[in-house]
This record gives structure tokens, C-alpha cells and sequence, in this order.
């Protein structure tokens, strides 16, 4: 299993810092207009066209890309190689937040405020057609394989929020031996491997602080998102801002 939980594995400072240039080596995105969480398995047979379009979809520059394989497919008879129990959980903390206990895949979580089939290509258009987020996440080299964040503030938001460092690997090709999709080989992107809280984003005075990239870029792992996403009662609420990068 690839989830690896990073609570405790950077050195951060949170204090104010002069921007430069960013050359992070791969892309870099940031301002996107939405954070498409998708809640897949590779045990499941309605999955594959949702993989694919969030392939797609993650190729373009408003858009950050994550897949969250979830664990409760694997009693069919095939154990999903990237599947963890933590992002089943987060797919049902999100129905929680939402009033339901209804879990399914796939799933596409749009900005952490709804979510849709997510392989049916005009629902997940018409949720990319209103989507927003409000904040500015600002990236920017320091020197000595350093990055800097920057969050910016909104005074007409009102509750903070917590940041999120999140790690995914860009691509791995996965042939399946059993189950719903056995004897298919499937090309996955954006493969979520971690997630830590980095701290907390005041909506005055906004959020700055340092990641050391050698410590975020381990194991598997050759790409990581920043969210600012409001919490209530310790689930998940709308994602207001993001930035990603990759090595």
C-alpha cells in the first residue's frame, strides 16, 4: 500500500518571506479554478472512464487533478495497489458534511462542495462550469531546494481553514489480475499517496510558509498540491484556494 501519512516529516516556518522566482523543475499551477477529488478503485468496472477523464481534465491549467483509490472494492477478489482506508474515509467525511452516508465509485468532488458521477461527462461539466475558488495561493522558489507559500487573506470569509500538503504520484500503469476488471492493464494519473495538515489559514491576516522540497518529494511520490479547505466540526468544507507543483 502507497499511502504513506507525512504528519511530522517537514520543517515549516510561518513567517513573512520575500517572493522569487520560481523554477521548481516540472509544472507548476496555480489560481486554478477548481480541485477535481475523484474517488476511484481499480477493482470497480464503472471506474476506467472515470480515470480516463480525470486524465483529460488534469491536463488542463485550471484544474488540479487528485485520485483518491478507496479500499472497499478490494473484497472482490482484487486489492487496489494505491487503495488506503484513509481516502475511504475522507469520501465519507464528505458525505457526512453533505448529510448523507451514501458512498460510491467513482465520485468527483468538485471543490470540496458537491459531488458527481464521475463518469458521466455532462455533470461533470456542468460542475466545472461554476466553479471558483477565492484565494490566491502563491508559490515561489527560496533557494536550497526551499519553496515558499504564500496564502493570501479574504476579510469577507468568514471561519479559518486548514492547509493541506498533499502528495500524488503523476502516473503508473496498473495491470489487473482479478475482479470486476481483470486481464485489462490501466494507465492511472494523480495518484494521491499522502496527505498532513501544514497548519492553519487565518482569513485577516492569509498564511506564509517554507516546505523543504527533498522532504515533500519522497518515496514514489513526484507531485504535491497545497489546499486552504474550511472545516466544521472536523469535516470537510469548500476548498477556497490551491496551488501544485511537480519534480
Amino acid at each position: 500500500m502507497l499511502f504513506r501519512p507525512l504528519f511530522g516529516a517537514l520543517a515549516l516556518l510561518v513567517l513573512a518571506l520575500p517572493a522569487a522566482t520560481l523554477s521548481v523543475a516540472g509544472e507548476v499551477r496555480v489560481g486554478p479554478k477548481a480541485v477535481l477529488e475523484l474517488f476511484t478503485s481499480q477493482g470497480c468496472s464503472s471506474c476506467p472512464e472515470a480515470d480516463a477523464m480525470l486524465d483529460e481534465l488534469g491536463q488542463r491549467q485550471d484544474v488540479i487533478a487528485l485520485a483518491y483509490h478507496v479500499d472497499y472494492w478490494d473484497y472482490i477478489g482484487w486489492q487496489d495497489t494505491f487503495g488506503a482506508k484513509e481516502h475511504s474515509q475522507r469520501q465519507r467525511d464528505y458525505a457526512s458534511a453533505w448529510g448523507s452516508s451514501r458512498i460510491f465509485t467513482p465520485q468527483l468532488v468538485v471543490n470540496g462542495e458537491c459531488g458527481v458521477v464521475g463518469n458521466k461527462r455532462d455533470k461533470v461539466d456542468a460542475a466545472l462550469a461554476t466553479a471558483a475558488m477565492p484565494l490566491d495561493v502563491a508559490l515561489a522558489e527560496a533557494g536550497n531546494d526551499v519553496l515558499d507559500v504564500s496564502i493570501a487573506g479574504s476579510a469577507g470569509t468568514t471561519g479559518d481553514a486548514v492547509v493541506w500538503l498533499v502528495t500524488f504520484i503523476d502516473r503508473a500503469e496498473v495491470e489487473i489480475d482479478r475482479g470486476e476488471n481483470q486481464g485489462r492493464k490501466f494507465a492511472y494519473t494523480h495518484i494521491v499517496t499522502g496527505r498532513q495538515v501544514l497548519g492553519r489559514w487565518d482569513p485577516q491576516d492569509g498564511a506564509t510558509l517554507q516546505l523543504k522540497l527533498a522532504e515533500v518529494f519522497t518515496g514514489a511520490s513526484d507531485g504535491a498540491a497545497i489546499l486552504v479547505q474550511q472545516d466544521k466540526d472536523g469535516l470537510p468544507g469548500p476548498i477556497l484556494g490551491a496551488a501544485s507543483f511537480t519534480r
